[in-house]
């Protein structure tokens, strides 16, 4: 098996502190929770930029991003930068692209609509940008256009796309990129197991996901809640990739809550070991995604207009 890519998704864009306090959400709390991921074993982080105006709320533009993907750079040499597109309720789609710029090596890319609902839970004072409780009811409508786009900006800008499958008809987009060359293999593609309006988070689902994956595709594994734990060592024994965190799960374990992404990366690597596959490096991982050797650097900000 090739050795484990190990993806820490370490804070997403809904829900914050209210949810655990660990979850990280100024630039400098992501930075430092994600070197701490990095040195447990993640070689990649999946990132979520906050709005520094109000951190309830995913950036919008280009300078939060730019900070966010700077300071993790300088505390992790080389983990390979995957910033979101999906961000957070209530955004543009023109919003959502806002990250590229920025310079990250890899974003996700939805590859069908995304709807949802659910219940925010309230964010209390002294939590900057304290709400009650909130009804979000949601869906973000990814089209065939949209997603073109989308994969054609990060053409443009040098970004490998991740594709986040959410059930086998997501098979029909990723053949829609490949014959419109806006995707290089190897494909990179993540199973979301267990979203509101994917698959349900089973085995039986997983093994038909991946009977409609093209050739020349590489397999990365995410799952909601309790079904990350399960769903990610099946990965790791059949040969693909995980993606572990805090945007996917809170808790540890039944009524405890995790203590911090390295807490969920650490436990991926212990399990990984006794099942004697090992763990990615780097430059390993960007060796099997078909990445740069160098890292992307983050020195300046662009010249702005």
């Amino acid at each position: 098996m090739p050795p484990l890519i190990i993806c820490v998704a370490c804070n997403g864009g809904i829900q914050g502190k209210e949810a655990n306090e660990n979850i990280p959400e100024t630039p400098d709390e992501i930075a430092e929770s994600v070197q701490a991921a990095y040195e447990a074993g993640a070689s990649m982080v999946h990132v979520h930029a906050r709005d520094p105006h109000d951190l309830t709320l995913c950036a919008r533009d280009y300078d939060p991003w730019f900070e966010v993907l700077q300071k993790i750079r300088q505390r992790c040499p080389d983990i390979i930068i995957n910033s979101t597109t999906g961000g957070g309720p209530g955004m543009t789609m023109e919003e959502r692209l806002s990250c590229l710029e920025a310079g990250p090596e890899v974003a996700s890319l939805n590859l069908a609509p995304d709807m949802s609902k659910f219940r925010l839970k309230a964010r209390e004072a002294p939590l900057s940008n304290p709400h009650p409780d909130l009804e979000i009811d949601e869906c973000i409508p990814f089209t065939y256009g949209q997603i073109h786009q989308f994969a054609a900006e990060m053409k443009k800008h040098g970004v490998k796309p991740e594709l986040e499958a959410y059930h086998s008809g997501c098979a029909y987009v990723v053949k829609y990129l490949i014959d419109n060359d806006l995707l290089a293999k190897p494909y990179w593609i993540q199973t979301v197991m267990g979203y509101q309006t994917g698959s349900f988070p089973t085995v039986e689902n997983v093994l038909q996901l991946l009977k409609e994956f093209p050739e020349g595709a590489l397999w990365l594994c995410s799952a909601i809640g309790p079904y990350q734990l399960p769903l990610t060592t099946l990965a790791t024994l059949m040969g693909g990739h995980v993606r572990v965190g805090l945007e996917d799960n809170v808790y540890y374990s039944r009524g405890r809550k995790a203590k911090s992404n390295a807490e969920l990366v650490s436990r991926t690597v212990r399990i990984a070991r006794e099942l004697n596959r090992e763990i990615a490096t780097p430059a390993q991982a960007r060796a099997i995604l078909g990445l740069r050797e160098q890292p992307s650097s983050y020195l300046s900000p662009r010249p702005r207009a």
